[in-house]
Formats: structure tokens, C-alpha cells, sequence
């Protein structure tokens, strides 16, 4: 009889497996993944890797020397603990980060720029107080341009009410205020003196939130050519909720993460971070197994860093507030392993 081994779900509750359970868990997560994204599944020699890492009884588990990869943040100078700049000094000397990140506790750039002289003069006082590159990080969230919130009509009501060439409307006025305002916010942390830019969960209301991150990258890149941009992804394909819109000749509705990586190095980013979303579920051998096999291609194609998505509810990470470590190392590990990216 096989001995069960601690494991865990997609939210983070502890279950008990065999070794030949987790091998079954993570060939349907591979097949799944193949099947959704259409590509092809991981072959047995990484199926065995993930076996071991996954079957392991150990508590914590990590790359082999010489193998560690940058380690990036976001909403790391949030105020979650101190002050801001007390928080981005706990990420730069006591987590070891690569990279940190500020922002605001909304985390968008309509709601960045009625206070942008503020974070302005925040990001200049940081810079004086860290070594590590920091970032300025704020979504898209295009959804903040419709009503009630901003000035364009509201597409999620339109929708439901076949009124498609209003909605689709609506979502292309939206994008021209969202450019505007990401350029804005750009135009002054390049004053202070920011690293780079993150714009993150790009996508997330769907195709136009992606079309308004890949202009608004493309004017900073010309602006600044060496400036540091992170583009990264709300989930592994593009909703449509247009359906018509393109960027440099591709339609991108439903364009999963190696097409999005072209598009967002052709719009000039220097980091691209794709994103798996977790099925709270299934088994965290399943969830790697799927997000693996939907991101190698995109690995396997880069042309500019890929540093992937692994944090609360992506990345075979389980869905919960405080993530427990030994499935958040072994995702890390089996993330760098298979996929060899630049960074987490």
C-alpha cells in the first residue's frame, strides 16, 4: 500500500495523497491545459520533475544553486505595515526582493492622477532611501472609465441589453481616457526618477483594458526609451468583451499568453508576466500542471524576460490570504524549473 503524502488544494487546505494520486492529478492538469489553450501537453521527463517536487514530504523546497531567478513585486510599498517607505525597506532588506514596487492602496491610474504630485514627491523621497530598482505600479482598470465612475457609458449594462455597437462604443471611448492617464502618470515617475512602470492585471476588463495598456506602453517607450516597463496579464487568455479590436493587426479577444507577449514586446515592454488562475478545487499538482503547460509556449518563444504570475490564486498558488509556504515554493520551483524563466 502507498504511504499518503501532505499535499494541498487550490485554497490552500491540506489533503492527503499517494504518489500515484499526484501523478494522475498532474497528468489531467496537463491535459486540461493543452486542451483549453490548445498546445501541447508537458512530456513525461517534466511530469516526472513535478512528480518529485510535488511528492516530496518536505516542508520547503527551492531551485539548485546558480539556478535562482529576480524576484519582483508588486504593491509592495502599499502600507500593508508601516509607512510606505517602511514597507518597501522591509521588501529591499529583510525578503531579499530584486525589485519593489509603490503605489497606492486603489491601485489604479484614474485614481493615481488627481493625487499624482503626491506620489510624485513619494517616489523621489523613496529613491533616496532604497538600492533596489523601484517601480511605480498601478491596473489599468478600465472598468473605472464607465458609469457611475468616469464619463463613459457603462458597457456591463449596455451588454445585457444587445445594445453591442453602444457597448463597444462605450469601451473605445474608455480607452482613449485610460491612455491618457497612464501616459500622465508616466510623464511624472519619470521626473521622480522611478526605474520603471508596472502596469498591472492588464486585460482584466478584457480586450479594450488590453488595448489601452499596449498604446499607452507604446507612447511611454518612445518618450522613454530607458525606462523599465512590466506588463502584466489579469488571467491566462483575453476576455472579448469587444471582440473587434486589434493592435498591430491582431484581433485580441481570446489571445492566450505567447500571443500577448509578442504584442506587449512590440509595444515595448521589457518584462511580460503571464498569468494562470488557480481552480480552488483541484490540487495544487493539478493547477501547476495546467498553468505550465498553457505558459511553456510562451517561455519557449519569448523575446523579452517572462517573469510569471505566482502569488494568491495564480500560478498554482492556492487562493488564500496567507499562502502557505510549502506550495508557494514548490509553484516557485516548478515554475523555474519547467518554464526556465527570468523571474517570479
Amino acid at each position: 500500500m502507498e504511504p499518503m503524502i501532505a499535499t494541498r488544494m487550490g485554497d490552500g487546505a491540506q489533503v492527503a495523497m499517494t504518489r500515484s494520486e499526484i501523478r494522475r492529478e498532474l497528468e489531467e492538469g496537463t491535459q486540461a491545459g493543452a486542451k483549453r489553450a490548445k498546445v501541447p501537453p508537458l512530456d513525461s521527463a517534466e511530469l516526472d520533475h513535478l512528480l518529485d517536487i510535488y511528492a516530496s514530504s518536505s516542508r520547503f523546497t527551492g531551485v539548485d544553486v546558480g539556478e535562482e531567478v529576480v524576484l519582483t513585486y508588486d504593491g509592495s510599498g502599499s502600507k500593508t505595515v508601516g509607512s510606505r517607505m517602511q514597507d518597501l525597506q522591509i521588501y529591499e532588506q529583510m525578503f531579499a526582493a530584486d525589485t519593489v514596487e509603490l503605489g497606492t492602496a486603489d491601485y489604479s491610474f484614474k485614481a493615481v492622477k488627481p493625487i499624482l504630485g503626491y506620489e510624485a514627491q513619494t517616489m523621489r523621497d523613496a529613491q533616496l532611501g532604497l538600492t533596489v530598482p523601484l517601480n511605480y505600479g498601478a491596473m489599468p482598470n478600465l472598468g473605472l472609465y464607465s458609469k457611475p465612475d468616469g464619463p463613459a457609458p457603462n458597457w456591463s449594462e449596455l451588454l445585457p441589453l444587445a445594445r453591442i455597437d453602444e457597448a463597444r462604443a462605450a469601451q473605445e471611448e474608455a480607452i482613449e481616457y485610460a491612455v491618457s492617464d497612464m501616459v500622465q502618470v508616466a510623464d511624472a515617475m519619470w521626473e521622480a526618477g522611478a526605474d520603471g512602470l508596472d502596469f498591472d492585471t492588464a486585460g482584466a476588463a478584457g480586450d479594450a483594458d488590453f488595448l489601452a495598456t499596449l498604446k499607452a506602453v507604446e507612447i511611454i517607450r518612445e518618450r522613454y526609451p530607458e525606462l523599465g516597463i512590466e506588463v502584466g496579464m489579469a488571467g491566462e487568455f483575453v476576455l472579448g468583451m469587444h471582440g473587434e479590436l486589434t493592435y498591430d493587426g491582431v484581433r485580441l479577444a481570446g489571445l492566450w499568453p505567447r500571443e500577448q507577449m509578442r504584442l506587449a514586446a512590440k509595444a515595448g515592454a521589457t518584462i511580460f508576466g503571464p498569468a494562470v488562475t488557480v481552480n480552488t478545487g483541484r490540487s495544487c499538482a493539478w493547477n501547476v500542471a495546467r498553468a505550465l503547460t498553457i505558459v511553456k509556449p510562451c517561455s519557449d518563444a519569448s523575446a523579452i524576460p517572462i517573469h510569471m504570475n505566482v502569488g494568491m490564486g495564480v500560478g498554482a498558488v492556492p487562493m488564500s490570504n496567507y499562502a502557505p509556504v510549502d506550495a508557494v515554493s514548490r509553484a516557485s520551483r516548478a515554475c523555474v524549473d519547467i518554464l526556465r524563466l527570468d523571474g517570479l
